[in-house]
């Protein structure tokens, strides 16, 4: 992903959505429970949209009161290049479906794109307080502190990540989820297959795991992710090695030393 650099307005934005992004965090939480909730595949859907419709309201009116004139991504799981201009990418509960069932891995998250590039991004973990923030050019910050990307060099001794993006792929996108995990099971160390994508990245952000990839160009799964790794000094690609961006097919985050060596392993599934 190209270097990009925020203004001063983006700066103080920061603040602004942040408590946003927590008051949707506090309403997600009141509604998590420490068991599954739904057995059927609709009755499932139906506690996902009411998730979606509990917190939706929270974020969407004073994101937009914060930043006059940007506009605000519908669909959560669209992908593609977004018309010019500024644009709020928000997932108002990322990993929706593991809150469902009653596990912990799930954020709000809330990020603004200008021209196709985040330029500021918060992935706020509710059960934790954790707060992961970005500023393009500002660097990338747990809680304050800085991340930074894994110093690893050797693809052989590196923990990797993928999952699928959204129910209901292709089978094309499952076979070749299953053939680029057989592939990096052989170069790599470890595989770990889970959703959602934002807190895989959040982990290559801060150096805990080392590369993350998707078939997919679901922006609210990535463009968070995307620019907490660049901003930690990961590197950002598609699974070719091309320089990434929402109009990208698939998408591939690396620390630096072993993004070269998870291009070659992904290759022969690219």
């Amino acid at each position: 992903m190209s270097p990009v650099t925020t203004t001063d307005s983006d700066t103080a934005l920061l603040g602004r959505v942040t408590s946003a992004v927590h008051a949707a965090g506090d309403r997600l939480r009141e509604r998590c429970t420490p068991h599954a909730r739904g057995v059927g595949l609709d009755e499932i859907v139906t506690e996902i949209h009411a998730n979606d419709d509990a917190v939706l309201d929270v974020l969407k009116e004073p994101l937009l009161a914060a930043r006059p004139g940007a506009n605000w991504v519908d669909d959560e799981l669209a992908g593609g290049a977004l018309p010019p201009g500024e644009w709020w990418i928000v997932d108002p509960a990322e990993g929706n479906i593991n809150h469902v069932h009653g596990m912990p891995d799930w954020a709000v998250t809330a990020t603004l794109v200008r021209d196709n590039r985040p330029v500021l991004t918060v992935v706020h973990l509710p059960l934790t307080g954790d707060d992961y923030t970005a500023l393009a050019g500002g660097g990338a910050h747990l809680n304050g502190v800085p991340l930074r990307a894994s110093a690893k060099t050797d693809l052989g001794a590196a923990l990797t990540g993928t999952g699928q993006a959204r129910p209901g792929e292709d089978e094309r996108t499952f076979h070749r989820i299953g053939a680029s995990v057989t592939q990096m099971l052989i170069h790599g160390l470890v595989v770990r297959v889970s959703v959602p994508a934002t807190l895989q990245l959040i982990h290559v952000a801060a150096g805990r795991t080392d590369a993350f990839w998707q078939f997919s160009d679901v922006r609210s799964g990535l463009v968070a992710g995307a620019l907490l790794v660049t901003e930690a000094g990961g590197t950002v690609t598609d699974i070719r090695g091309n320089p990434w961006s929402p109009a990208s097919p698939d998408f591939l985050a690396a620390a630096p030393g072993v993004h070269a060596a998870a291009v070659a392993a992904l290759s022969p599934v690219a």
